[in-house]
């Protein structure tokens, strides 16, 4: 039925994971309207001219966006930078507050710190594997290189490679291929991400105006560039400050204190940069990258092309005896650092939250940012060390532990070994936090359990206990989401504490089996026994993660199964690590906005923009970036939504309460559909949106219509619901002006210990 001569769309957008423009457009034949291969809008063949709306069948567009996170087999390489993801999180998590700019501006450059400390780390990582490990420690023992026969020309009888300075420069080749990976990953992706531009409308201003709303929030093409620049330099800065610290302890001529200046240099250039490095969001960005910005990476570059000439100089009576005197005094200062940034952050972002709307306060008291930022660095260090790790055990098989006594070579860095023997326990407190997490969740089944029947009080088929389990089960499972916090916060404590045991066993200069050893039985026992496992568990993480990689990358649904992580990960900007994977947002909201905005334009018709999961919050941020003329003729249609469960909770400032209280009223026409039994989805918070929660199963039991069990939807299959096509179809009658919208069934919510047979009352309607 037409009810209306202007032509009307429905906009689909999908969650996460990705789906076929077929499979949601529900035919096989489709065409591509616009975009190209990495997003595109398709419309079924049949339906490609525009026409009024029908409330069974209207015309649909299908916007699909995975290929932007799992669209190639090179995307999992992004699995080994999975610490530059997380600290880019913590940028986004900060406490929504008016005012207090310098605070907030404060709390940016913490993050960004902390950001390009994790990038030194890793240099640092590559270079304790190939110049120290391989070059200064094996290069100068002959069991070592004689174990390793392809190192066998630098070894102590390898004539011109003998000399320590030259198997070092030779090495450093190492971490300088991985500094020009990150650069041209960042530099690829940067081309197709970040410089998607933002539509050119009329938005109005004020104080209070949502942020994703501004014009260059979603155009982060100028502080990429800027701080892919810093990164890339500080990486290049490492290497040589490495090099240095090694000729230095032969020799310091003037040559040498030249150029630990330009070092030093370097350094401060890198620290102003990152200063200066803040977001502008009030416009899209279209200034040059400055002339010193852009030349530094190329002067470090240059100072590092030097060093290397410089440490490969010859010095005949140099000797590399124990380990590079880099490694064990670095390790522990940067730890240092970067507790203290992260100590920073905390009384930064707690500061904000007390100043914050108690509306809009956030998860963990404010410290969600502080807390991802501790957990990236201790990924960063538990990865870097199982690496350097792994690598030590190859190069002595056979050995209890390196840098034991009598040892071949004498190991890693003390810090790593002392990493390494940490991991075991940080396995028992995930599986601690693990099994307390599964005993709530059997708690509450047990306790939902009784009143399941009671929520179909239509039916007239017997209670069936294994059914009402499942459904209790699938609600208790879907709950558990709203513990993350507390998880999260344990885990945060966790990683403190050893943390703390790590630099301060690092101080001693020895690994855990030695300074134990003189211990009674038990605890030297138990150090070995922690230093090894460690060691096994480190080697265990690389392989699993060069497997997961390596499967993702011949394999579509393994592929598919990795983009999955980044399409929840990678929503926010490169605003802190250049380095990171990728903001798919930057492109997929602009796109929307334009589609949007275009077709409107051109047809002076209406859009229901509609998004599952992942896909409501591009649809929201895509909504904020219209003009309120064209928002007038858009409605809004999100199911399976996390923009409250996990957006507002941990992005307050972005998705608090009072932004989508704003949002709500800025999009009268709005509606969320959810379910109880969704691990994901949730509502909104807004009793004129939220329409819920929906019966999941639709049916308890058998009857005529349905002689066949229904599945439990969960998360998705929203459109499976009658509900869905009659809230859409009212949603549309709303924007239009027409009747009014009707009555959704809803399913009563779940109360704890309910009587079988007792129907619950319904949550209000919209």
């Amino acid at each position: 039925m037409n009810t209306s001569p202007e032509p009307a769309v429905e906009l689909l957008v999908h969650g996460v994971g990705g789906t076929t423009p077929q499979k949601m457009l529900e035919d096989p034949r489709t065409t591509r309207v616009t975009g190209d291969n990495t997003a595109s809008l398709h419309r079924r063949t049949d339906d490609a001219a525009d026409r009024p709306w029908s409330d069974t069948t209207p015309s649909r567009e299908a916007y699909s966006w995975s290929n932007l996170t799992s669209g190639n087999g090179a995307r999992a390489l992004w699995l080994l930078l999975l610490p530059f993801m997380v600290v880019n999180l913590a940028h986004w998590m900060r406490p929504d507050v008016r005012g207090t700019r310098r605070t907030q501006r404060l709390y940016d450059l913490l993050v960004r710190l902390i950001a390009l400390s994790l990038t030194v780390l890793l240099v640092a990582g590559a270079c304790s594997a190939a110049l120290d490990l391989l070059a200064w420690q094996c290069g100068a023992s002959a069991a070592c290189t004689a174990h390793t026969s392809w190192l066998g020309f630098w070894g102590p009888d390898g004539g011109w490679w003998a000399q320590p300075g030259r198997r070092l420069a030779l090495a450093a080749t190492v971490p300088l291929a991985l500094v020009a990976l990150l650069w041209w990953l960042s530099h690829r992706t940067w081309s197709a991400y970040e410089s998607a531009s933002p539509p050119v409308r009329a938005l109005p201003d004020g104080p209070d105006r949502p942020l994703l709303s501004l014009p260059g929030f979603w155009y982060g093409r100028t502080l990429v560039s800027r701080l892919r620049a810093a990164h890339t330099a500080a990486g290049l800065l490492t290497v040589t400050a490495v090099l240095l610290t090694a000729t230095g302890t032969f020799d310091r001529t003037v040559g040498w204190w030249l150029l630990a200046a330009l070092t030093a240099a370097g350094w401060i250039a890198v620290a102003a940069m990152e200063q200066g490095h803040g977001r502008s969001e009030e416009e899209p960005d279209e200034s040059e990258t400055p002339v010193l910005v852009g030349r530094l990476p190329w002067a470090a570059l240059a100072l590092l092309a030097v060093t290397l000439v410089h440490t490969g100089w010859s010095r005949p009576h140099w000797e590399a005896e124990g380990a590079l005197p880099a490694g064990d005094g670095f390790y522990p200062v940067l730890a240092i650092v970067q507790g203290a940034l992260v100590l920073g952050l905390a009384l930064t972002a707690f500061w904000l939250h007390r100043n914050a709307p108690r509306m809009d306060r956030g998860a963990l008291l404010g410290l969600g940012g502080a807390s991802v930022a501790m957990i990236a660095c201790a990924l960063a260090g538990m990865l870097t060390g199982a690496v350097v790790q792994w690598l030590g055990a190859w190069l002595e098989p056979g050995s209890a532990s390196t840098g034991a006594p009598g040892a071949v070579i004498a190991g890693p860095p003390v810090q790593l070994s002392w990493q390494s023997s940490t991991i075991p326990a940080l396995l028992v407190v995930l599986l601690v936090l693990g099994a307390a997490a599964l005993r709530s969740v059997l708690r509450r089944r047990a306790a939902l359990e009784p009143g399941v029947r009671g929520r179909y009080p239509d039916e007239s088929c017997a209670p069936d206990r294994e059914r009402s389990r499942a459904i209790a089960s699938a609600i208790a499972r879907a709950g558990a989401t709203d513990s993350a916090p507390k998880l999260i916060g344990w885990l945060t404590a966790a990683s403190v504490v050893l943390g703390l045991a790590v630099v301060a066993g690092a101080l001693t200069g020895k690994p855990p089996a030695v300074v134990a050893a003189d211990a009674p039985g038990p605890v030297a026992a138990f150090a070995e026994f922690s230093q090894t496992l460690g060691a096994w568990l480190a080697g265990i993480l690389v392989l699993a993660l060069l497997a997961v990689g390596r499967r993702a990358y011949k394999d579509a649904g393994a592929r598919r199964t990795v983009g999955i992580l980044w399409d929840v990960g990678t929503f926010w900007p490169r605003a802190a690590h250049p380095f990171a994977p990728p903001c798919y947002a930057e492109r997929a909201v602009p796109d929307l906005s334009w589609r949007m905005g275009t077709w409107v334009d051109a047809t002076g018709g209406r859009v229901i923009i509609s998004g599952h999961s992942q896909g409501s919050v591009l649809a929201a941020a895509a909504v904020w970036q219209l003009d309120p003329a064209t928002r007038s003729r858009v409605a809004l249609l999100t199911y399976g939504s996390p923009l409250e469960r996990l957006y507002s909770r941990w992005f307050p400032a972005y998705f608090g309460a009072r932004r989508l209280a704003a949002l709500e009223e800025e999009m009268p026409c709005w509606s969320n559909l959810w379910r109880e039994t969704d691990p994901i989805g949730g509502p909104v918070g807004r009793p004129s949106v939220d329409v819920g929660p929906l019966p999941d199963p639709l049916h308890y039991g058998r009857n005529l219509r349905r002689p066949l069990p229904e599945p439990i939807l969960g998360h998705g299959d929203y459109a499976a619901d009658p509900a869905f096509a009659e809230t859409r179809a009212a949603l549309f009658h709303r924007l239009a002006g027409g009747r009014p919208e009707p009555a959704v069934p809803r399913q009563p919510a779940a109360r704890e210990g309910a009587d079988a047979g007792e129907p619950e009352p319904e949550r209000p309607g919209p």
